[in-house]
């Protein structure tokens, strides 16, 4: 006999310290979990199966009923006895009734990303669908949506918003995410796909990688400021581990390890199968680790808040540090993984190498790769190259240098 409850798991506490409500469901001995949108800031606010001392307990409560009888009527369409628990499970996560709305889907797609840890990604889906409730509201069910409604967003985000075909670009394909979950998820059935006429305005490349030499004066530059230092060497570890991500590069444990690998947090819920990125620490690499490793083998830079306040604050000193030297561009913590690859790319080393260091998916239209295994050697490789490469770049830079100073010194023996 199977059973649906509601619980809160004090083991799967959110990174801000509150609590997701679950279902529960138990069949044959097993029992499984799916969360809802819906949170509660600690333990206190749930007891026996409701929400309390809350001002909004009431309609949660009632939400709540509405989602387990959903999940119910969904359990009495199928023969549960052919099931497991997890495959119910599975079963129930991509049930909606045909009443969803689009605001309630997207806003648990950007509860799933908060989940997963990808705080600036939910913070710009909240971006876009405030947008899209502005201009139609937040009760538009997925069945009403046709060609006409993106053409008449576009308009909206264009006209009223005065944004330029980037910044239209990115909230049109969030919005496009949205719609295909919702196709997955069976929630809704297109005879004519919304996006079906529509061309997605051609995003502008971000100028952010820097040159090898512009590279080198953050590598040699030698700073006593605490925060200055901080971002010359995350800048420098993102580059020489392959263009590292600043929210995987925190997560890695480096204590006893001269291997590293990790799948990257941005796509680990968005491709078939894992996407696993294997290197070694470059030696250049090592000295950095060692300076700001802590206990628990994870880098620790003294800094306090949240992971969303922190990569704000590395953005700001890394644009410091950038102005400091003369650098005079925008330069973020991600302009460390577009230099690497723009460098790879200048040795002739193939997209495809770059894009397993980076853990870009290798792109479809290039077919004879899809015959090829990367390795961790191939990466290795890779970043070795580059890495000589700007280190030959710097020695000669050097040289150049002593040797104008003694000609400059000699002219004036001489004069």
């Amino acid at each position: 006999m199977i059973s649906l409850s509601l619980s809160v798991v004090p083991a799967k506490v959110l990174v801000d310290g509150t609590h997701k409500i679950r279902v529960v469901i138990n069949h044959k001995h097993e029992t499984r979990y799916i969360a809802t949108r819906f949170i509660v800031e600690n333990t206190k606010q749930f007891k026996n199966g409701r929400v309390v001392g809350r001002d909004d307990a009431v309609i949660i409560n009632k939400k709540l009923r509405i989602l387990l009888d959903e999940y119910q009527e969904a359990i009495d369409r199928i023969n549960v006895d052919a099931f497991s628990c997890a495959q119910i499970r599975e079963y129930l996560s991509h049930y909606k009734s045909a009443g969803t709305t689009v605001s309630e889907r997207w806003q648990e797609y950007i509860d799933e990303l908060r989940e997963e840890g990808r705080e600036g990604t939910a913070g710009l889906h909240e971006h876009s669908k405030k947008y899209f409730e502005e201009r139609f509201s937040n009760v538009v069910l997925f069945e009403s949506l046709s060609p006409n409604t993106i053409m008449d967003l576009e308009k909206f985000l264009r006209s009223k918003k005065h944004l330029g075909d980037t910044t239209v670009s990115m909230h049109m394909k969030r919005f496009k995410a949205i719609i295909n979950a919702a196709k997955k998820e069976n929630i809704v059935r297109y005879e004519i796909d919304p996006f079906a006429f529509y061309n997605m305005p051609e995003a502008s490349i971000r100028e952010l990688d820097i040159t090898i030499e512009e590279f080198n004066k953050i590598r040699n530059c030698d700073v006593q400021e605490k925060p200055l230092k901080m971002a010359r060497d995350i800048f420098m570890l993102s580059y020489y581990l392959g263009g590292i991500n600043l929210i995987d590069l925190m997560k890695i444990d480096f204590r006893n390890t001269e291997i590293l690998e990790y799948i990257r947090t941005k796509t680990t819920h968005t491709k078939r199968g894992e996407k696993r990125i294997s290197i070694s620490i470059p030696d250049e690499a090592k000295p950095i680790i060692k300076r700001w490793i802590g206990k628990n083998g994870k880098l620790d830079f003294d800094y306090n808040y949240s992971y969303a306040n922190f990569r704000n604050y590395v953005t700001k000193q890394i644009q410091r540090l950038a102005n400091n030297l003369g650098i005079n561009k925008r330069v973020v913590y991600y302009s460390a993984r577009k230099s690497f690859v723009q460098h790879g790319y200048e040795l002739n080393i193939p997209l495809e190498l770059l894009e397993y260091c980076t853990g870009q998916s290798v792109k479809k239209n290039r077919p004879i790769f899809n015959y090829v295994k990367f390795m961790r050697k191939h990466a290795d490789e890779t970043i070795r190259k580059i890495i000589d490469h700007v280190n030959d770049v710097d020695k000669w830079g050097k040289l150049e240098y002593m040797l104008k100073s003694v000609i400059n010194d000699f002219s004036k023996i001489t004069a």
